[in-house]
């Protein structure tokens, strides 16, 4: 991503998203990719004359037990860069999407298994999420910071054994290290101050073919 050295001023938009990702688990990998996006995309917000910045994050990223894990820890380095560089950043922080159990199917395939690392979470629908995103643009929400999760407390396996057409026979596998221990322990689950949004599990896979 290549930083413009000018812009020209664009009054038609409100507010810039960022939702970049990346596949790794290197903390350093994380943090360059993580905090060269966030930088990126201030500059260019910046320049073009928009003052909103919304950032979708992790809920509990920045939690001590977390931190030995790479990917999450360079998600609460990008937060800390988008609040210190941007007066205007919003932070939209969610749990675990329910579309994350395909996702992670197609992506963990070892030969004919697929690896679902084992994890208690608090999921919630990515259009419960982007509605939330969209009333922070609209002005509906005034806020700084937002933690949305769904409704009910599961595991990433029982999300995952329900799906049709695998194309890879799943296998519960617990992650190594601290922060794995911590995700089985539930270090993702929210705490009571997060808000909940979207249906069930159930109601949203019954919406349609998962």
């Amino acid at each position: 991503m290549t930083k413009p050295e000018t812009m020209t001023p664009r009054p038609d938009i409100d507010a810039v998203v960022e939702a970049t990702d990346v596949f790794t688990q290197k903390f350093d990998v994380a943090r360059k990719f993580f905090q060269a996006s966030t930088r990126n995309i201030n500059h260019w917000a910046q320049e073009s004359g928009i003052s909103k910045h919304v950032l979708i994050s992790i809920v509990n990223c920045e939690v001590d037990a977390m931190s030995s894990n790479g990917y999450y820890a360079g998600n609460a380095a990008q937060e800390k860069v988008a609040l210190e560089e941007n007066h205007g950043t919003v932070l939209v922080r969610s749990t675990l999407w329910y579309e994350f159990a395909r996702k992670n199917l197609n992506r963990m395939k070892v030969g004919p298994f697929a690896i679902v690392p084992q994890m208690k979470v608090k999921p919630v629908a990515l259009d419960a999420v982007a509605e939330v995103v969209a009333e922070c643009i609209d002005g509906e929400r005034q806020g700084k910071a937002y933690d949305v999760c769904g409704p009910e407390v599961m595991s990433l396996w029982s999300m995952t054994r329900v799906l049709r057409n695998k194309g890879a026979l799943p296998l519960s596998v617990p992650a190594p290290g601290p922060a794995g221990k911590a995700m089985r322990q539930g270090a993702l689950v929210p705490g009571p101050s997060a808000e909940t949004v979207g249906p069930r599990f159930d109601e949203w896979f019954a919406e349609g073919d998962r």
